[in-house]
């Protein structure tokens, strides 16, 4: 079998059977089809590949420079196509199952805080055009900073889900998903504006002739196969927004949203479980990326409100350990 028909049946099976998303597809496909390059340079292939060439390839990633994460990533898709290419009988073993990752560094999120996201959601009413720009920008930025939505799982919201002023939203997430999402009072007004505006676009208008194709099934239509805003163009979005707020554009992206979400959720108090069912994360270990706020929150809470704390506190000015 050739290593093309190889990776061809291997992201069949992940999207039939796994549930896998669209962009895990298209990332696994990438990453296998470089390495799949790289072995015909060496007159080799996917179909006899060991546990050495998966290590010199690794070293060549790395040796290009890619980042820890991307060398972890490019492991992880040859960890998922060997095991699958065992279960299905092409060879007898596993060449990558003992391999150790260069493994992810540690790093703490990047966020807001709540005066720019206020400053955001101030911006986002003063861009655009047309008042329908205005209210879909609006709509826009309340829902993610609400809701925590991937840009994905924002721009492909159907729009039937969204119609009667819903107190929750039920989201399709990674590997088809569902799960559901409340919203906020300001994210509800802002949807309902929006829809309002979405359903009288004026005959003959861009939104309009959206609506007469594929858009009409989106909250957010737009010009195109899917039907759908893509996600560079709410990056775009944003970026004005920032522009407008006086925030460095490169500061602000769909993920930091999703982040300031999770943060300013955890320093009011949500525990991390909630989090993790908001956020739509299969693991609670990819959750705990936020426990840093949550040591601040911890520190603060024993310096200012534990009954020893003052008189530890004075001990200190005074310098006299019996106070």
């Amino acid at each position: 079998m050739s290593d093309h028909r190889a990776i061809s049946d291997f992201l069949d099976a992940q999207a039939a059977e796994a549930g896998a998303a669209r962009n895990t597809l298209l990332a696994y496909g990438r990453d296998l089809r470089d390495l799949s390059d790289w072995l015909a340079n060496r007159r080799l292939s996917l179909a006899n590949l060991t546990r050495d060439q998966v290590e010199d390839y690794l070293t060549h990633c790395d040796a290009q420079g890619l980042s820890r994460a991307t060398r972890a990533r490019r492991l992880s898709a040859i960890r998922q196509f060997t095991r699958f290419a065992l279960e299905e009988g092409w060879r007898t073993d596993d060449p990558a199952l003992r391999i150790a990752g260069p493994g992810r560094a540690k790093r703490l999120p990047k966020t807001l805080d709540r005066a720019e996201v206020e400053a955001l959601l101030d911006a986002a009413g003063r861009i655009g055009r047309t008042q329908t720009d205005r209210a879909r920008n609006v709509c826009l930025i309340e829902l993610l900073y609400a809701t925590g939505l991937r840009a994905t799982e924002l721009v492909s919201l159907p729009v039937a889900g969204c119609r009667g002023d819903p107190a929750v939203l039920v989201v399709k997430g990674k590997g088809g998903k569902d799960r559901m999402v409340p919203l906020s009072t300001p994210a509800r007004a802002a949807l309902r504006e929006w829809i309002v505006l979405r359903d009288a676009a004026p005959h003959g208008s861009s939104l309009h002739r959206m609506l007469q194709g594929p858009g009409a099934r989106w909250l957010f239509p737009a010009i195109g196969a899917e039907g759908h805003m893509p996600r560079q163009s709410l990056s775009r979005l944003l970026g004005n927004m920032a522009i407008e707020a006086g925030i460095p554009p490169a500061r602000v992206t769909p993920h930091v949203i999703r982040h300031a979400f999770a943060t300013h959720l955890l320093e009011g108090g949500a525990d991390l479980r909630s989090i993790q069912m908001l956020l739509g994360h299969a693991d609670l270990g990819t959750t705990e990326i936020y426990t840093h706020v949550l040591d601040a929150r911890m520190r603060d809470l024993v310096l200012n409100h534990h009954p020893l704390a003052h008189v530890a506190s004075e001990c200190r000015k005074t310098g006299d350990p019996s106070t």
